[in-house]
């Protein structure tokens, strides 16, 4: 109940000036979709019909728009109200929503053995589809393509025994209303890790693969994600995150893709590297990208990722705008640490009524 009161604004399109419309998208059948609301005939307590005249699963309600801004949810039925947070209309606004009233948790699936021509190897895709994924075909999802994937989902797999939990936290989030449901590609590394999420080269540790991961990644694994998966490819819906080298990877194919990518998440990210190139190199003017930076406070790279945030502004990043920042108190460099953590990255890329199909 108390995620029935998380609300985010809606952003919705223009409709006639003297309504202010739902579109439910979803296939209710015989049970119909009812609507909850704080104003007009509907209580948060009492919903009323929603009609589906003339469009197949499409649930149509209206309020006066005098009556301004709408909280509103809706039920299957009478009583099953939708897994989330509330969504708030502006106004005058027709907004289209894409609801599941099934359990929250979604499902890791495995694709095995994808090929990197680039490469010359292949690996194992483990990806996490949201709850409402089976349940609402009409719906589209945007896509978190993360590095390291045998240490997202599944202790068993971890490099060290611990996870992020990924899956577990995504689930929370969206049921409590504080992120839109995503599809989460993890990505898994090989033998072949440092050079392939670094460019050239370290004096210490070498590498300079990245370009051709980077290519693995842009050519194979997102076309691929979105050929089989209901996705929205557009770069709005498209983000790109990871820890350690897998944060500096993250940075710099954004930032060589940002037609691809609206947002890229660094955590822990390696910004030593090379004489903290990634921090000297920057691209020369500010583009049209989101990041997101943390560092723990116990042996995790802190100063230079401070450094990273300060370049980033120098170019005209804005913090909390297109530029978010956290100092992760007693923070370490581990899979345990970046669990405690991630729910700040993924609220922050997607957060609630946001997505627009």
């Amino acid at each position: 109940m108390k995620a029935l009161f998380s609300t985010m604004l809606l952003a919705g399109v223009l409709a006639d000036a003297s309504a202010t419309t739902v579109r439910v998208h979803y296939p209710a059948g015989a049970e119909g979709i009812r609507i909850r609301a704080d104003k007009g005939a509907p209580t948060w307590q009492k919903g009323v019909p929603a009609t589906s005249a003339g469009a197949v699963n499409i649930w149509t309600y209206s309020w006066p728009d005098e009556l301004g801004e709408i909280a509103m949810k809706p039920t299957l039925g009478e009583e099953k109200v939708a897994i989330g947070g509330a969504y708030r209309i502006a106004a005058g606004a027709t907004a289209d929503i894409y609801p599941f009233f099934g359990a929250p948790f979604g499902k890791v699936t495995i694709v095995k053995d994808v090929a990197s021509p680039q490469l010359g190897n292949k690996r194992n895709l483990r990806i996490y589809l949201p709850p409402s994924y089976a349940e609402n075909p009409a719906k589209r999802y945007p896509v978190l393509y993360m590095h390291d994937g045998q240490n997202l989902f599944d202790a068993k797999t971890a490099a060290y025994g611990v996870e992020w939990r990924i899956d577990e936290t995504v689930n929370q989030s969206i049921a409590l209303g504080k992120m839109d449901e995503v599809i989460v590609v993890g990505i898994d590394n090989t033998p072949d890790r440092i050079p392939e999420y670094t460019p050239c080269c370290d004096p210490q540790y070498g590498g300079g693969k990245l370009d051709r991961y980077e290519r693995f990644v842009v050519d194979t694994v997102k076309p691929l994600v979105d050929k089989t998966y209901r996705t929205l490819p557009g770069k709005d819906n498209t983000a790109i995150m990871g820890s350690s080298l897998g944060g500096l990877a993250s940075v710099l194919i954004a930032q060589h893709h940002p037609d691809l990518f609206a947002k890229a998440g660094s955590v822990s990210g390696s910004f030593w590297w090379n004489g903290r190139m990634a921090i000297d190199k920057l691209p020369p003017l500010r583009q049209p990208l989101a990041f997101y930076l943390d560092a723990g406070t116990r042996d995790d790279g802190l100063d230079d990722t401070i450094k990273m945030r300060d370049a980033l502004l120098a170019k005209g990043y804005r913090e909390n705008a297109d530029l978010l920042f956290y100092k992760a108190e007693g923070g370490r460099h581990n899979e345990a640490s970046w669990a405690a953590r991630v729910d700040k990255p993924l609220a922050w890329f997607f957060p609630w009524g946001s997505t627009k199909q």
